[in-house]
């Protein structure tokens, strides 16, 4: 929900997945305050106004753009296109191609590690401080390896603590309940300076027939968290069904990861991701528990801190390249990713992330590059109520976009139609011939990129549909992909 590297866990793959918005998950209100609406230029494909017509989506609920790469004629398709509407995660493509143009595509992000005394006979006499640099995607194998570099250095015992330092970036206080209720699901976590695997355990379910369990593996394991071992099977033959609903997740306390209902041996392995309470807490947990783990040992506490002045990195680890997150960006819709990424353009400009400071400095990129219809981005994902954008706004993106020095990695980044990423389903009949983004809300869905027609030329596609039955808009987008594809 990838082009991922082949020595990836499937636990890693799936949260990639995981931290994802799925369909029907939170609600999008009409645009407030929007411009009168636009006059159609073209009449909507018969197979489009059709497809509308049986989701019950009125035509004033919907803004439609499809023109040219090169923008040497007119729109194809232009429908209500000055109307600023919801995109959803469509807003990722705004996020993404702004970093890719202001950062460049071999942009790293950089996470170093202090020690605060010396080093002799295997043991850190002082406090090891980790800092937080914003890289979105310090995921487990990732944070295995920068302690096994540790180790490498002759650190095994730390006679001191470890001190996180995630003063980089400066954000509100967050509620992961507040977008719908759903705190543990990964997409509703918060960003963060340390951001350690996505702030989601990743569990998975392997069923022991012979002992009438499935057994649990929790990665990364989870120092002073409690966790069960085993979740009894389910009845001979039983179906594998909603498996995760027949699991009775228990996280009601903090402290403990808990299951109160049984796993059915038809589901064979299977992986889920869940974001524990205390996310605060999730990078000190996550440290500790894979530092214990690699047999490293601790004498004092893994707790928040600063960096002492004066203090030289003794070893820093990158992060992968920005065209490699913007991929896992784009073709999973992952959210927290796209924000760690959107927060990266305020700390490149002024030292210290906010979301103020990045909304200002998109604004100010969209103005030197568009001029008008400047999208109202909020966190930079599409994973809220209150960002806005045009059709026409985005369709001159992703024009400019095309003919930019970064259009390889932009245009790759998006899924595939009825190949990968979140339009691997597709039953488009141009399958593997569009790049595009989707973006679902319960109240809002979108699609925006670029199609290769029959002809041999090249569209850009925009769609937006602001309704309550905006779900059931998915048949549209399919008549609209192949209406174009057949130009």
């Amino acid at each position: 929900m990838s082009l991922i590297s082949s020595w990836i866990s499937p636990l890693a793959a799936a949260l990639l997945a995981a931290v994802a918005l799925p369909a029907a998950q939170a609600q999008a209100p009409s645009p407030m305050g929007a411009t009168a609406q636009a006059v159609a230029d073209t009449r909507l494909p018969a197979s489009v106004d059709a497809a509308l017509t049986r989701a019950r989506i009125p035509r004033d609920a919907v803004s439609l753009l499809v023109l040219d790469v090169d923008g040497k004629s007119a729109p194809r398709l232009a429908w209500r296109t000055q109307v600023p509407m919801n995109p959803a995660s469509v807003m990722k493509l705004v996020t993404t191609y702004a970093a890719l143009d202001q950062l460049g595509p071999a942009y790293v992000w950089r996470t170093p590690v202090y020690f605060g005394g010396p080093v002799a006979d295997g043991a850190l006499r002082g406090n090891l401080y980790i800092q937080g640099q914003g890289d979105p995607k310090l995921v487990l194998e990732r944070l295995w390896l920068m302690l096994r570099r540790l180790q490498g250095m002759g650190v095994k015992v730390i006679v001191g603590d470890i001190v996180l330092d995630r003063s980089a970036f400066q954000l509100p206080a967050h509620d992961a309940a507040s977008f719908d209720n759903e705190p543990w699901r990964p997409y509703n976590a918060a960003p963060d300076a340390l951001l350690v695997n996505y702030k989601a355990v990743g569990l998975g379910f392997a069923p022991d027939t012979g002992a009438g369990v499935a057994r649990i593996q929790y990665d990364p394991p989870m120092s002073g968290m409690e966790t069960q071992a085993t979740v009894p099977l389910a009845a001979m033959n039983s179906d594998c069904g909603d498996w995760r609903s027949k699991l009775q997740l228990d996280m009601s306390d903090p402290q403990r990861i808990a299951f109160q209902g049984q796993y059915a041996a038809q589901c064979g392995e299977k992986s889920w991701s869940v974001a524990p309470a205390q996310p605060e807490l999730f990078a000190a947990r996550a440290i500790e528990g894979m530092w214990r783990e690699l047999g490293g040992k601790l004498t004092g506490s893994v707790h928040d801190g600063r960096v002492p002045a004066g203090l030289q990195p003794a070893l820093q680890i990158e992060s992968p390249s920005l065209a490699e997150v913007v991929r896992d960006v784009n073709k999973y819709s992952n959210n927290i990713m796209a924000q760690q990424v959107f927060l990266t353009l305020g700390m490149q400009r002024t030292g210290v992330a906010s979301f103020e400071t990045s909304r200002q400095v998109l604004a100010q990129w969209w103005q030197a590059r568009f001029g008008s219809d400047q999208p109202a981005v909020d966190n930079g994902a599409g994973l809220s109520r209150n960002a806005w954008v045009t059709a026409g706004g985005l369709g001159r993106m992703l024009q400019q976009a095309w003919n930019s020095p970064v259009m390889p990695e932009f245009v790759a980044s998006m899924p595939i139609v009825g190949v990968d990423g979140t339009l691997r389903r597709s039953q488009s009949r141009h399958a593997g011939a569009a790049h595009l983004k989707t973006g679902t809300l319960r109240d809002a869905s979108a699609l925006a990129g670029y199609v290769d027609s029959a002809s041999g030329r090249r569209y850009v596609l925009v769609a937006m549909a602001n309704h309550p039955n905006a779900g059931a808009a998915r048949q549209a987008w399919e008549a609209l992909i192949d209406w174009v594809g057949a130009q």
